[in-house]
């Protein structure tokens, strides 16, 4: 594995906290409260169906995810501040490992309590929340904007958009990281709702942990690889 490109270790990073998100998203929305932690699109669009009376949408629970998502993006990028691109500042590390500690966190305070109430599912969901919006300022330094980490539907249309079917050509490269990044959604959706079917939320949640911990890693090493790359170049 020596001989892996900074990139593609950037790369397998990104697509691995992708996983982590479609297995919260699949958690929040399946054992918890009907909501999404990730997927913002969805949550606008359910608080506009409940803000109409629409039974079984919770309104206060989706704009509590909302607004923790907002405030997470803020947090975190506030603690990033600027940093050159191509490159996960230790900030942005510290960043993803607070959210992995918060996500553990919830497993563990979910399994010991066992049933948890309605405050406390909706703090649940609102912290969960707030980790993808810090998720998504800790890599935005990297600039890989094909995989967000959060959602796929723009990648999804660029990836159609600029495919030969539509009369035009993306690198290979640039393909492959769109692609895998819906297929990482769609992986962790299943992974979360099985897990959730085995053994519960809880579990669900540590499975995310143990993805957005080895995403960490990948991307530390991408980064420290590439610094190893810029200092010998310059030499």
């Amino acid at each position: 594995m020596s001989g892996v490109r900074p990139v593609a270790w950037h790369t397998a990073g990104l697509l691995l906290l992708t996983l982590a998100t479609g297995i919260i998203d699949a958690t929040s929305y399946l054992a918890l409260d009907r909501v999404f932690t990730g997927n913002m699109t969805g949550n606008v669009l359910f608080i506009g169906f409940a803000a109409t009376g629409v039974p079984g949408i919770p309104l206060l629970n989706n704009t509590l995810a909302l607004v923790g998502f907002f405030v997470g993006a803020v947090i975190g990028s506030r603690t990033i501040g600027k940093v050159k691109p191509v490159s996960l500042p230790r900030t942005a590390v510290w960043v993803l490992v607070a959210t992995a500690v918060i996500t553990f966190g919830s497993a563990v305070f979910w399994h010991v309590t066992g049933e948890i109430n309605q405050a406390e599912m909706i703090t649940m969901t609102t912290l969960l929340a707030g980790c993808m919006g810090a998720q998504v300022a800790a890599v935005k330094p990297i600039g890989n904007a094909d995989i967000t980490t959060v959602v796929v539907t723009s990648t999804i249309a660029n990836l159609a958009r600029e495919s030969r079917l539509a009369g035009h050509g993306q690198p290979s490269h640039v393909w492959r990281h769109r692609a895998g990044a819906i297929a990482a959604m769609g992986a962790g959706a299943a992974i979360g709702a099985l897990a959730i079917k085995v053994s519960g939320g809880p579990l669900s949640l540590i499975v995310a942990g143990v993805a957005g911990v080895a995403a960490l890693a990948a991307l530390v090493v991408g980064t420290r690889k590439l610094a190893t790359s810029e200092a010998s170049a310059a030499a």
